[in-house]
C-alpha cells in the first residue's frame, strides 16, 4: 500500500514536469495518475489503489486534494543579470531529469561546488533526488564553476540549466 506523502510527492513531481499519465505497481499495489489538459488546483485529484493479486477486490477510493503551486521566487533574475553574450560563451550543466536539486550529499553537509571553484569532467557538483533516488550529476567540462541557477531543495525540470561554467 502506497502511504500519502509518497503520493503526494509524485503528485508534486507530475505536476511541476510534462508527464501527463503514470502508473507504478509495488507491493500488490497499483498507483495510476493522469493529468487532464485544464485541471485546477481547486479540483481533487483522484487516486485509485487497486490489489494487484486480487482482482475481485473492490478498489479503494481516495480523492486528494492538488496542493497549489508552491510559491516560489523564479531563478530567472540571477541569469537576466548575466550578459547574454558571456553567457553564450559558457557551458550549461543541465539536469537530466525531473526531481529537486540538492548542493551537497546530506543537510549540513559541505555544498560540491561554489562559484569560483574548478572542476573537472568527473567531479560531483549537485545531486538531483527523484523517486527517492539519489542521482549524482557531474560537471561534464573542465573549467570554473561562474554561476549556480537553482536553489537548494528546488523542483528541477529534465534539460534545466544548473550551472554555468566557464569550460577551460
Amino acid at each position: 500500500m502506497f502511504k500519502l506523502h509518497e503520493i503526494r510527492e509524485i503528485i508534486k513531481l507530475l505536476d511541476q514536469s510534462s508527464i501527463n499519465e503514470f502508473e507504478l505497481e509495488a507491493d500488490g499495489s497499483k498507483l495510476s495518475i493522469k493529468k487532464s489538459g485544464g485541471v485546477e488546483a481547486s479540483q481533487p485529484v483522484v487516486v485509485r489503489s487497486e490489489p494487484v493479486a486480487y482482482t475481485s477486490a473492490p478498489a479503494e477510493q481516495y480523492t486528494l486534494k492538488a496542493a497549489p503551486a508552491p510559491q516560489q521566487a523564479p531563478a530567472a533574475p540571477a541569469v537576466v543579470a548575466t550578459p547574454v553574450e558571456n553567457e553564450a560563451n559558457l557551458h550549461k550543466i543541465v539536469s537530466p531529469m525531473v526531481g529537486t536539486f540538492y548542493t551537497s550529499p546530506e543537510p549540513g553537509a559541505p555544498v560540491y561546488v561554489n562559484p569560483g571553484d574548478r572542476v573537472t569532467p568527473n567531479k560531483v557538483v549537485c545531486i538531483v533526488e527523484a523517486m527517492k533516488l539519489f542521482n549524482e550529476i557531474e560537471a561534464e567540462v573542465t573549467g570554473e564553476i561562474v554561476k549556480v541557477l537553482v536553489e537548494d531543495g528546488q523542483l528541477v525540470e529534465y534539460g534545466q540549466p544548473l550551472f554555468l561554467v566557464k569550460a577551460q
